[in-house]
């Protein structure tokens, strides 16, 4: 028995060195996103589904927020940049227990890249 004592003494400082840390865990408000989008430049539509679905002014970027889980894939959260002739368009997906918050400082930084777009002659 002096064996597990020993063990027992031996662990609890090991912890200590593991410097635990507490997480942020946990859908959250998805208020927290969804808010972000009141405004002109942004069309927001809840579906028959309780689904939401945000939209760009341009159609250029779309969130979604499925509160049960996209039919198909499950995922929680979906934001999607469209591509243009020069560029490839990109799809980020969160589950449904990702934190709004994360969700939020995800797409942000997207909304913080938008520059009014320069036109040439050869888009016209």
């Amino acid at each position: 028995m002096a064996t597990e004592a020993h063990a027992e003494r031996r662990i609890e400082p090991e912890l200590q060195v593991l410097r635990l840390q507490s997480w942020l865990r946990g859908p959250g408000d998805a208020n927290v996103v969804i808010d972000r989008f009141a405004g002109d430049d942004w069309t927001v539509v809840v579906d028959d589904r309780a689904d939401v679905h945000v939209s760009s002014a341009d159609g250029a970027v779309y969130l979604g927020w499925f509160p049960a889980g996209r039919p198909g894939s499950g995922d929680g959260w979906v934001i999607a940049v469209t591509g243009t002739r020069g560029s490839t368009g990109y799809r980020i997906a969160f589950s449904r227990e990702t934190p709004a918050t994360v969700v939020a400082a995800a797409i942000e930084r997207i909304r913080a890249t938008a520059q009014p777009f320069a036109y040439s002659e050869e888009d016209l």
